[in-house]
């Protein structure tokens, strides 16, 4: 990913150095494992720790030789530690450092991304109960439906975002996985006690059944999770972008001092950074029909799937973190304007109330679908310019015929659209603090 859309912290997570510390410890502890299994000398299991040291520009250097990144980084292990390193990588294939290791690099990228969840949901939270009787209108299909409040809308986010985070908690638990089970992953050359050692000490558990890889349905998991994730960062994006169109302008961007719009027209103010993660959250997507490929491998292993993951899963994440971060700061600094979703809501000259309308009328003594063909009459005349829906409903006879008076104008009490507010929120919110 590029530096612009990425987080030191999460950019760490995949560098060369962090890569190569973790395989060096998966060797580490194989010998030590080995050691136990008296396998391998436990002054050479001893020598493997003090002396493994290596160095990014030499396995690069050797790489180009070898064409095999893990034996060049053997290579230069042996170079450091000496005689005791051909007790190095005993029984084990490339798979199994290679695997564990992007396992490890797979949670430890997870929980940067529950942590900036946490953060967001933090921020969801404040807003929603800053907003929660906020009216305002409800759309479907991009009209004006039934009044809302803008509350209801953040908590609505919220219970998506909770969910996303059990979703990366189950999905960090799938990928939590450790494979040491030797070629073809039969065990042949290695114990499997061995593996159950290594899992114990790098926080992992075993894989049930390899294949010389960690199954790919495992990761395919992983990646359609970050995907769901960053659909969900796409829908608030989507809504924020709507909401802050110049017709509509119930909510804004913070729009800090020096900011620019546009390159030729110094009055904008564009919902930029909502825009961006947009076209963030395609790119998380983007990581999962590959996923999904990689799951048919050849036989018991072929690399088709190497160059996805080296290319995804850093991508994905960092991306994905980065789009995580910068929404909390969105909804942490979102302008809300209470006046402008009042005006909007009310252009429709009382039009959002026909619900309640069409039910009285049922109540006193209309069928459904009578009722419906009498109000719909009105309210397109409302769409006319013709009148507000409560005037000319007053006006007509037939509607009125079984109302007594008064009972119409009760029916426009913008409070009636807020009465199960407080239940919605509990349900919500319920014991969180």
């Amino acid at each position: 990913m590029i530096p612009r859309y990425s987080r030191p912290l999460m950019e760490k997570i995949w560098n060369n150095e962090n890569r190569f510390k973790i395989w060096f410890e998966i060797e580490a502890h194989a010998a030590d494992g080995q050691a136990k299994e008296g396998v391998i000398p436990k002054s050479a299991a001893k020598k493997i720790w003090g002396l493994g040291k290596f160095e990014i520009d030499r396995i690069d250097e050797i790489e180009k030789t070898t064409k095999h990144d893990v034996i060049a980084f053997l290579t230069n292990l042996s170079e450091n530690i000496g005689a005791e390193a051909r007790f190095l990588h005993q029984g084990m294939t490339s798979s199994d450092v290679l695997d564990t290791a992007l396992s490890i690099q797979m949670v430890q990228s997870t929980e940067i991304l529950l942590k900036g969840i946490n953060k967001l949901l933090v921020s969801l939270k404040r807003r929603a109960l800053e907003h929660k009787n906020t009216l305002c209108i409800g759309r479907s299909h991009g009209i004006h439906a039934e009044p809302t409040t803008f509350g209801l809308k953040l908590a609505g986010f919220y219970a998506e975002f909770e969910r996303n985070y059990e979703r990366l908690l189950i999905a960090k638990e799938e990928i939590s996985i450790c494979a040491i089970s030797g070629a073809v992953g039969t065990f042949a050359n290695i114990s499997p006690s061995v593996e159950s050692y290594v899992a114990k000490k790098m926080g992992l558990k075993v894989e049930t059944i390899s294949t010389q890889i960690i199954p790919r349905d495992r990761h395919a998991s992983w990646f359609s999770c970050l995907s769901v994730v960053a659909s969900s960062i796409e829908r608030l994006s989507t809504e924020i972008r709507h909401l802050q169109r110049t017709e509509v302008r119930e909510v804004e961007e913070f729009f800090s001092t020096g900011q620019k719009g546009s390159s030729a027209m110094p009055h904008k103010r564009n919902p930029v950074l909502s825009e961006n993660l947009t076209g963030l959250a395609r790119i998380v997507r983007a990581s999962l029909i590959p996923a999904m490929e990689n799951v048919a491998l050849w036989h018991e292993r072929d690399i088709s799937h190497s160059s996805v993951e080296r290319v995804f899963a850093p991508d994905a994440t960092i991306a994905l973190d980065f789009a995580i971060t910068r929404m909390t700061g969105i909804i942490d600094n979102l302008l809300i304007y209470p006046e402008k979703m009042k005006e909007n809501m009310d252009k429709l000259k009382g039009l959002v109330n026909s619900q309640q309308v069409l039910l009285k009328l049922t109540q006193s003594g209309f069928n459904r679908e009578e009722a419906y063909l009498l109000i719909q009459d009105v309210a397109m005349k409302v769409w006319d310019g013709k009148g507000t829906f409560l005037s000319l409903l007053t006006k007509h006879k037939k509607i009125n015929q079984n109302l007594k008076a008064g009972e119409l104008e009760s029916l426009f009490d913008e409070n009636y659209h807020t009465k199960n507010v407080d239940f919605i929120f509990n349900r919500v919110f319920k014991d969180k603090k």
